[in-house]
């Protein structure tokens, strides 16, 4: 069933990722403060470059899957960025710059990631059926 569904899968992850990733450029202060982090000038400004990269990955991801030949290289990159936001935002979360709250992106991220992964197998072992 994971396999049969799993292109829609992967294109509501990259849309979600599109999506946060452009309310973070647009409104970092109001995602800062749905996670419970200090809202200042410095903060906003590199949270508001961390949606810039979401929303480039959530793209390439996109752009990815609906790819006649979808590129193993962007799907793996694309699984260690979000695998990276997990881990990244864990260590806010253990540090005290983040809430408890921000654990559900962690946990989004993490799943992603490893959805990735999966896709990325699935790429490769198709590839080797064909030949």
């Amino acid at each position: 069933m994971l396999r049969r569904n799993l292109n829609l899968l992967l294109i509501l992850i990259s849309v979600a990722t599109i999506f946060s990733g452009l309310t973070q450029i647009v409104a970092p202060g109001f995602v800062l403060r749905l996670i419970g982090a200090e809202v200042n000038p410095t903060a906003n400004h590199f949270f508001a470059i961390i949606g810039m990269f979401m929303t480039l990955f959530g793209g390439l991801m996109l752009h990815t899957v609906y790819s006649a030949t979808p590129a193993g290289p962007a799907v793996f990159w694309s699984a260690l960025q979000k695998l990276g936001a997990a881990v990244a935002v864990g260590l806010g979360i253990a540090h005290g710059i983040f809430s408890l709250m921000a654990g559900a992106v962690a946990l989004f991220d993490l799943f992603s990631g490893i959805l990735f992964l999966y896709y990325l197998r699935t790429l490769q072992s198709d590839d080797h059926v064909g030949h």
